[in-house]
């Protein structure tokens, strides 16, 4: 891992896994002087319930019980979750994606390094694309026309209709960097489906081309030649 990654606080991660092999693995890749610091760590999500990490490392996979149906309710609660599992098939990935999941890590091709990255891009609210993510937007049905979750669908709708992220958060029962990440999710699968979308302009001009806001649910939407620079490239 390059040294840029060396300054800075300590990001705090909470692992959720039930293989000793593996805690011991994921102890190891966070030893100093890593910015990335282990500080909980069981066999059951209820084990590390309560615990003030930064990241939730999640397998889903746990004592064969598989927990896909727990990250909605993980995320919900605000916290930012990083699947970690060998179930890498894209469908299984798109659905703890829409479920509100930050990242997905596989741990057949998970290195240190890659693993540090992930988790720090998350810590800092960054959106990240890895290998088993990049392959489930590739083959989701109509490449060129991303499918975004209810949520993601419902933060840009709110977004679009001049809400403030803040806003937005109230209204859906979020973190505001809940709504970031749903809005940072939808740039990268239009950025993926070969359709970058930069700014708040592109993004809704794409949503409303692809049918996923129609024209009468934004018009509360004011002009936004008339909003600072910032707020347009938010």
């Amino acid at each position: 891992m390059g040294q840029q990654h060396l300054a800075g606080p300590v990001v705090t991660v909470a692992l959720v896994e039930d293989h000793q092999v593996v805690v011991d693995g994921v102890r190891s890749w966070f030893a100093p002087p890593t910015p990335v610091e282990l500080v909980a760590q069981g066999p059951t999500i209820e084990s590390v319930r309560g615990t003030a990490a930064d990241v939730l490392l999640l397998d889903l996979n746990l004592n064969g019980t598989m927990v896909v149906d727990r990250v909605a309710e993980l995320c919900a609660g605000g916290q930012r979750v990083i699947v970690f599992s060998e179930h890498e098939e894209p469908e299984i990935v798109r659905r703890v994606l829409d479920a509100g999941a930050s990242a997905f890590i596989g741990k057949g091709r998970a290195t240190r390094e890659s693993c540090l990255e992930t988790i720090l891009e998350v810590a800092a609210d960054r959106p990240t694309v890895t290998p088993p993510m990049a392959q489930a937007i590739a083959t989701d049905e109509g490449p060129h026309r991303p499918q975004l979750s209810d949520k993601e669908r419902a933060a840009l709708l709110y977004w679009f209709q001049s809400m403030s992220k803040a806003s937005v958060a109230a209204r859906m029962g979020i973190k505001e960097r809940t709504v970031r990440q749903y809005i940072d999710r939808a740039r990268v699968k239009y950025a993926a489906a070969g359709r970058p979308a930069p700014t708040k302009e592109k993004l809704l001009i794409c949503a409303i081309q692809d049918g996923l806001v129609r024209p009468d649910e934004v018009t509360v939407y004011t002009s936004l030649a008339a909003q600072a620079p910032a707020d347009r490239r938010e």
